[in-house]
């Protein structure tokens, strides 16, 4: 690059905005060129800034001994081009300096050159480098103005690398076979096409370094190269590439050389015999023994009929019922079909315009709408009226990454359905609004005279009628229960009683069981002529006669009278007899209610504890508040579960909805929380045992749980909740606090595992624990309630007048004083007059401690010794306890788990007893291993020893640690 005959030190151009606006505009090209289009663009832009005669692109074919092959020219005559169609790597021109040197060469013209120029001329040429430094090829331009200038210089190489970079993009379709590049008689030859339904695929082997190349038989047939006449260079076949998919061919090469990959590229190739095929090539490079590519290895096949298919889905669109239309990213329209024409013009005068330009396609906010749709990046669509032929259409907006798709159908048969259709249901709508409104002012009465003004508020109107009597079922006959229209002296007239055995249309609705329909004085006195002139002292005209059914039974007769004649129409019917439904069910239900609802709550009241235990550790109460609104019942729950060593487990819950499957649930819930409580799971295990069982019960059952155990040798309660709020505590000191607890999901939404919280509680403390409906209501948020709960407890004192956290010797009356605490908590936090329709379940519990020399523990040595030193500390502990009685069984107890766990187990090993209500002892090791009883044979030397266990404690079970286990035993005191 040193040598005179590169490029010099020329002075710098006066300015550089040509060169600018050239980058400018070439960088919003859009993406809608093939690769040739891109070098002919380069070209045209090079020779314009040079202000040469022409310009050239070569192509870097790897291992070629030649290896630029002439791409494409610009302004060059064809002698010219046909001289430099392929350069070696020894040539010294100015193409093949800047593919060795890397860099942008100019070099003057020589006679010596090809085709040599006039006197003056050059030849700069600049090499085309990819990312990786790799060179794809080389362009150069014909000068005659001598050495560009600087900017020029960097011109030509800004142009270099954007020519590198739209060539490793995706290459656009190219669209079908035309007419000057596919002869279709020679394609469908006989011998060619028997040739390509024998031989699907071939095979070939590319010298990476030499250029030579191998096919296999099958490979020649579908390249239609003839074996007699091949050279085996692979030059000869890049001759035959079609020119437009040739840069992306070689691009693809030289990225798999590079990289040491996959080559694959499917292209058009230029038979000898003058046939357009696509085939597909795919090939893996081959290492040489320098760990450099060597040989290519790959595979070729035949796609010209896959890709004679995707015409035939281009004929289908082109002639499909609906408009189909396609833009660019520019919205230009490159595609319309037939139907599309009709409506926006020839497809001639269409294609490359913007959609909304288009004369005939003047809808409004299309634009914007278009627009919306390439920033969503969804699919849409919409109504417009389209403005050539007022008819409507739907436009459906389908973005995809090369523009969008729109669809264009006739929707104007169709929307005039819709309005039919939509006219219909809004009457039906009103329809069902009145009948809703209805039934909900039904809800709210609760005599009959309430049912009689509702209906006669709100059903006559609707129907425009003017009378109204409603008649019950008494016995054999009916007897009015209210009426309104009426004049008092018509009422006056009405007998008291009807028998159901007359001839009226009172005693046919009722026998029955169907409406009887009269639309005038006429068709009453044809048919019930004996009671017409009664019937018309009313002064009306017509009349709807309703039954009113419940559960299959006639309860009465529901009459609706009008001042004039009227028919009755099909949905008039269907309406009245709905309606008369829902006035039969309001009649019944002011019956019903209280039987129903005193049922409900028993059932409640069934499920929950009878009584809460007298427990060591705790004393508990509890209270219930069922819902005041409506007949279902609750899922609230609560449970106090004795655990072994004196823990005891505090569980509340609230099954979410309400109605017997919540009742029924909230019931399978507290039988599960007994039955896992009962096998000593942890806290968080046996949630994930209770999110399992709800998930079972189906996608609409949740439930929120908060479970509690308390441990009065350490006053350590764990606390784990799911969707349920926080309990409140109560210190000794009469301070209030919410502990602030992780928060799981709800059972039945929620994945284990759950978060456990510990927390050291003082002697005494009393734990609040509460469902939602104590806090929570339509008029008052949860916060609220939780802060009206803490205000209520502070200020809350015992009968005696003494703080809720002082503490009161006699359990019994503390268990009292707790109890009239949930009553009065409740009946503060719920007042007696406001209807709720959630129920409150309360559970208190006053924490209790067992002293420091009720509790000895000891740590055992892992070694046969250790049976005796646990009966060694017993002894003696007992001694000290007075518990002598208990001392064989004990010693006899111990000695055999600590026996077991040296034999079966593994340490660490600890004993420990307790003296509360019984004598506790318990074994722990660091085993898992579930220890079970088994029926010893006559013969068998062991294997009785949980069997003496059993026998010598009342009761004795095995519970999970975080580092183990325990096996523990009860024995009464004496």
């Amino acid at each position: 690059m040193a040598t005179d005959e590169q490029v010099g030190q020329a002075p710098p151009a006066a300015t550089e905005a040509p060169e600018a606006a050239r980058m400018r505009v070439l960088g919003s090209t859009g993406e809608g060129q093939t690769q040739a289009e891109v070098l002919q663009l380069a070209l045209h832009h090079a020779v314009a800034d040079v202000g040469g005669l022409g310009g050239m692109v070569h192509l870097r074919i790897p291992g070629d001994s030649r290896p630029l092959h002439l791409a494409a020219t610009g302004g060059l005559p064809r002698e010219f081009a046909q001289e430099w169609e392929t350069l070696g790597w020894q040539e010294e021109t100015a193409p093949v300096r800047a593919l060795r040197d890397g860099a942008l060469v100019w070099l003057p013209t020589t006679d010596t050159q090809p085709c040599a120029l006039p006197a003056g001329t050059g030849i700069v040429a600049v090499p085309l480098l990819a990312a990786e430094g790799s060179s794809l090829g080389v362009l150069s331009v014909v000068t005659v103005c001598g050495v560009p200038s600087v900017a020029q210089r960097d011109f030509l190489e800004a142009l270099a690398r954007w020519v590198c970079e739209r060539l490793a993009r995706p290459a656009p379709a190219t669209g079908t076979l035309g007419p000057a590049w596919c002869n279709a008689e020679l394609l469908a030859g006989p011998r060619l096409q028997q040739a390509r339904e024998a031989v699907r695929v071939g095979t070939w082997d590319q010298n990476l370094r030499t250029g030579d190349v191998v096919y296999d038989e099958a490979t020649l047939t579908i390249l239609g190269i003839d074996p007699e006449t091949f050279d085996g260079r692979v030059d000869t076949v890049v001759g035959l590439v079609h020119p437009d998919d040739l840069p992306r061919v070689v691009a693809a090469v030289e990225q798999a050389i590079r990289q040491r990959s996959e080559y694959a590229a499917e292209y058009r190739l230029c038979r000898p015999d003058g046939t357009v095929v696509w085939i597909q090539a795919r090939a893996q490079v081959v290492l040489g023994e320098d760990g450099e590519p060597a040989h290519f290895v790959g595979t070729v096949w035949d796609t010209t009929q896959k890709r004679a298919a995707l015409d035939s889905v281009a004929h289908s669109l082109l002639h499909m019922s609906d408009g189909f239309l396609t833009v660019d990213t520019d919205w230009r329209i490159e595609f319309v079909n037939l139907h599309a024409e009709r409506l926006l013009g020839p497809s001639q005068q269409l294609f490359g315009r913007v959609l909304w330009d288009v004369p005939g396609a003047h809808v409004p906010d299309l634009e914007d709408r278009c627009r919306q749709v390439a920033a969503a990046g969804t699919p849409t669509g919409f109504d417009v009226q389209w403005p050539t032929n007022r008819r409507w259409y739907h436009l459906r907006l389908v973005p995809s990454p090369d523009g969008v798709t729109v669809y264009l159908t006739n929707v104007t048969e169709k929307r005039l359905a819709d309005e039919q259709r939509e006219a219909a249901q809004r009457a039906a709508a009103q329809r069902t609004t009145y009948i809703g409104h209805l039934n909900a002012a039904l809800t709210e009465a609760v005599t009959v005279s309430d049912v009689v003004d509702t209906v006669a508020e709100r059903v006559l109107p609707l129907f425009g009628a003017t009378g109204l009597v409603v008649q019950l079922v008494d016995g054999e006959s009916l007897r009015v229960a209210g009426s309104a229209g009426y004049r008092q002296e018509f009422l006056n007239s009405f007998p008291d009683r009807i028998s159901l055995a007359d001839h009226s249309p009172l005693a046919d609705a009722i026998h029955h069981r169907a409406p009887q329909y009269l639309v005038s004085r006429l068709e009453f006195r044809e048919r019930y002529p004996h009671v017409a002139d009664l019937a018309f002292t009313g002064r009306k005209h017509a009349w709807a006669y309703l039954p009113l059914i419940v559960s299959g039974r006639p309860v009465g007769c529901l009459v609706i009278s009008f001042s004039r004649p009227r028919r009755f129409s099909e949905e008039d019917r269907a309406l009245l007899t709905a309606l008369s439904g829902l006035v039969a069910q309001a009649l019944e239900r002011a019956r019903l209610y209280d039987a129903e609802h005193t049922r409900a709550q028993e059932l409640q009241r069934g499920l929950l504890p009878l009584a809460l235990p007298s427990l060591q550790a705790v004393t508990a109460a509890a209270h219930y508040v069922p819902a005041t609104e409506g007949l279902e019942v609750g899922g609230d729950w609560y449970d106090v579960i004795p655990l072994s060593a004196d823990r005891v487990a505090l569980v509340i819950g609230d099954v979410m909805g309400h109605g017997l499957s919540e009742a029924a649930t909230m019931g399978r819930l507290r039988t599960a929380v007994h039955t896992l409580v009962g096998l000593e799971l942890l806290p968080d295990e046996l949630f994930s045992h209770l999110n399992d069982l709800v998930s079972d019960l189906g996608d609409d059952f949740y439930a929120t749980c908060l479970y509690a155990v308390y441990d009065p040798t350490n006053r350590v309660c764990t606390i784990v909740r799911a969707g349920h709020p926080p309990p409140a505590l109560v210190q000794p000191d009469g301070t209030v606090h919410f502990p602030q607890l992780p928060q799981n999901p709800p059972l039945g939404a929620a994945t284990p595992p759950f978060e456990t919280a510990e927390l050291t509680v003082p002697e005494g403390t009393l734990l609040v624990l509460y469902t939602d409906g104590l806090v929570e209501s339509a008029t008052r948020d949860i916060d609220s309630g939780m802060a009206h709960l803490a205000k209520t407890l502070t200020t809350a004192q015992m009968p005696d007048g003494r703080d809720l956290g002082a503490t009161i010797a006699d359990r019994d009356a503390d268990a009292r004083h707790l109890d009239q605490l949930c009553t009065a908590l409740a009946s503060t936090l719920l007042p007696a007059k406001e209807q709720t329709s959630d129920d409150t379940a309360v559970l208190v519990a006053r924490t209790h401690a067992l002293a420091a020399r009720d509790v000895a523990f000891w740590e055992l040595p892992e070694d046969p010794i250790a049976a005796a030193q646990a009966r060694d500390h017993i002894r003696q502990q007992l001694t000290d306890w007075h518990l002598d009685d208990l001392m064989w069984t004990t010693e006899l107890i111990a000695s055999e788990l600590v026996g077991n766990v040296i034999r079966h187990a593994k340490g660490p090993t600890g004993l420990r007893l307790i003296r509360s209500r019984s004598l506790i002892c318990e074994v722990t090791d660091g085993s898992l291993t579930t220890p079970h009883i088994r029926r010893a044979l006559e013969t068998d030397e062991g294997g009785r020893g949980l069997q003496l266990i059993a026998a010598l404690s009342q009761r004795w079970g095995t519970r999970y640690t975080s580092t183990g286990k325990c096996i523990w035993t009860e024995q009464l005191l004496p």
